[in-house]
């Protein structure tokens, strides 16, 4: 693993910004874990399901960029 991604799991979240979301779905649908992200972006929150590994699918296949990578000392 490299460094980045090392500091990303364990300090990182997904975030939702709630004005881009549609609830199409396709953050869920992708999700490797069974993580039902769309509920998390309804609500403009972060991914706090422990079953989340930060691997990215949902980030990247959502179509409107709802998605995104966040440092918890940033989201707080």
């Amino acid at each position: 693993m490299d460094a980045e991604r090392v500091r990303l799991l364990a300090t990182g979240l997904v975030v939702a910004d709630p004005g881009r979301c549609v609830q199409c779905g396709i953050c869920s649908h992708n999700c490797p874990c069974g993580i039902d992200v769309r509920a998390f972006a309804r609500v403009a929150g972060a991914v706090t399901d422990a079953r989340c590994v930060l691997c990215g699918s949902c980030v990247a296949r959502c179509p409107r960029g709802t998605l995104s990578f966040t440092l918890l000392r940033q989201w707080t």
